[in-house]
């Protein structure tokens, strides 16, 4: 069996994985090294898998049910992976700080990204630890921080001034503002394997702090989003074509930065359901 070879990136988060082809059936052993991987580092990136629509769902599948994005286009055979596609008449949306989907009941556990088509310089993403993060306030905001909630909207990141311009993308905008009113999520959340605490708002979804006024509210949002983006929580990655990021998204950030218009960007991602932040 080829020997699996994991390479930490920075001591806040961040590995690369060697020995491992993601288009093939993982078995146990390849699972549950991947998943101490993960738990470990909390994003995982992996060279050189050229990976079809079909093979990335089924590589995403070994770790849970798959969420099919409700505004973001999706490959038409395989819905289960979202296609983004950036270039100058479609604009970058996911240039901030975020996590993935927190305006559902049960944001994701995890995303698998792959690198379709790259410009020739630039498009890197950057991720955070917001377990680094919460561990760097003080005992005295982590105390404060631990009984709060947010309120995140998807409407935050998926204007209807971008989304809702045409008939079909109008109701198709309405339906998911019903079917995915405001959700409240802890601040802080614990992660349901690991145990540790992490900062779960982020500069995407997260609109208000529901237990302090409008003021304080917007004041402590602003610090946590700049403090989460602070160099020492962060790793960056250099995309090359048919990389693979495998992140947790119950306890991470990330931002893609949109340093290279007008060429264009293609990446796929697949979106593992998670549980329910507490």
């Amino acid at each position: 069996m080829t020997q699996i070879h994991i390479t930490p990136l920075s001591p806040a988060l961040g590995a690369i994985v060697e020995g491992v082809a993601l288009a093939a059936p993982l078995d146990d052993a390849i699972h549950a090294t991947l998943t101490e991987a993960l738990l470990r580092h909390q994003v995982l990136f992996f060279r050189n898998q050229p990976l079809t629509p079909v093979q990335q769902r089924n590589f995403a599948r070994h770790f849970g049910d798959l969420h099919i994005h409700p505004i973001y286009p999706n490959v038409p055979e395989t819905p289960e992976i979202l296609v983004l596609d950036t270039h100058a008449d479609n604009l970058p949306d996911n240039d901030n700080w975020h996590t993935d989907v927190t305006f559902i009941a049960t944001p994701p556990l995890g995303a698998v990204l792959a690198a379709k088509q790259l410009p020739p310089t630039g498009g890197d993403t950057l991720w955070s630890s917001g377990t680094a993060a919460y561990n760097a306030l003080s005992p005295q905001l982590q105390a404060l921080l631990d009984g709060l909630t947010a309120t995140h909207d998807f409407a935050l990141s998926f204007p209807a001034s971008r989304h809702a311009i045409s008939d079909a993308g109008r109701a198709q905008w309405e339906a998911t503002r019903v079917k995915h009113p405001p959700r409240s999520h802890p601040v802080i959340r614990i992660h349901p394997v690991t145990g540790h605490k992490a900062i779960f708002v982020n500069e995407g979804f997260s609109l208000r702090i529901n237990e302090l006024p409008q003021r304080e509210s917007r004041a402590l949002l602003d610090f946590l989003f700049a403090h989460v983006a602070r160099p020492e929580f962060t790793v960056r990655w250099r995309w090359q074509e048919n990389d693979v990021a495998f992140w947790d998204n119950r306890i991470t950030q990330h931002y893609a930065v949109a340093d290279y218009l007008p060429a264009r960007r293609i990446m796929h991602r697949a979106t593992i359901l998670g549980d329910a932040p507490y």
